[in-house]
């Protein structure tokens, strides 16, 4: 039976590093043989984060989030996958907003507040889980721990892949402010030289995520 991998893009900017980097592990998945099912968050109908409802704490509902909204549709794919790869932009050393929004529903509608069965999903699927930031990826070992560890434990074994320093524009002599904090030939050359070898990264670790 053909596998399905669903790819989330919680970044606004196409064709920049995030997208690049889902792009990539996805060519990988699919080189494996799965499909996959590609969603963009800043292009969906309005959808919020978790309102709180504890809907999916009834029984009839259990491990489904009952608000309906333009997440809806990528819950249910999620659900019904093989394998997650899910990736966002660093804003304010955390993910995007429209992530946390999908994070918190993703999450939410397995946890039970019951001690002997905290987690009531029973298909879990790998996930590979890709942040971009222009700040070097050291700072946010933390950041990314905590999300492992709980994409790990309510969604399936979670792999993570970080791009620090990235470049954030092509011409940084084209912006009205002046960006002084960078250097902008530093961040070409690492475009140029890292990540391309980050994005073959992805495009393996995508390949193998069935695997994990």
């Amino acid at each position: 039976m053909n596998k399905k991998i669903v790819a989330v893009n919680a970044g606004p900017r196409m064709g920049r590093n995030t997208e690049t980097l889902i792009a990539e592990a996805s060519r990988g998945a699919e080189s494996a043989g799965a499909t996959v099912e590609r969603f963009d968050l800043f292009k969906l109908e309005r959808y919020t984060g978790c309102i709180s409802c504890f809907g999916c704490k009834k029984e009839k509902f259990k491990g489904h989030c009952i608000c309906k909204d333009g997440l809806t549709p990528v819950l249910d794919a999620i659900r019904e996958s093989d394998g997650l790869i899910i990736g966002s932009p660093n804003y304010l050393s955390e993910m995007t907003a429209s992530f946390r929004a999908l994070y918190e529903r993703l999450i939410f509608q397995y946890l039970t507040y019951n001690l002997e069965n905290p987690c009531c999903n029973e298909r879990p699927v790998p996930v590979l889980l890709i942040m971009t930031s222009n700040a070097p990826d050291m700072m946010y070992r933390g950041l990314l721990k905590n999300y492992q560890q709980t994409l790990s434990r309510f969604v399936g074994p979670t792999q993570v892949l970080v791009s620090g320093d990235t470049l954030q524009l092509t011409d940084y002599g084209k912006t009205d402010w002046k960006w002084t904090m960078f250097d902008p030939e530093a961040k070409k050359k690492r475009h140029e030289t890292v990540f391309p070898k980050e994005c073959q990264k992805a495009f393996e670790m995508g390949s193998k995520l069935l695997l994990s």
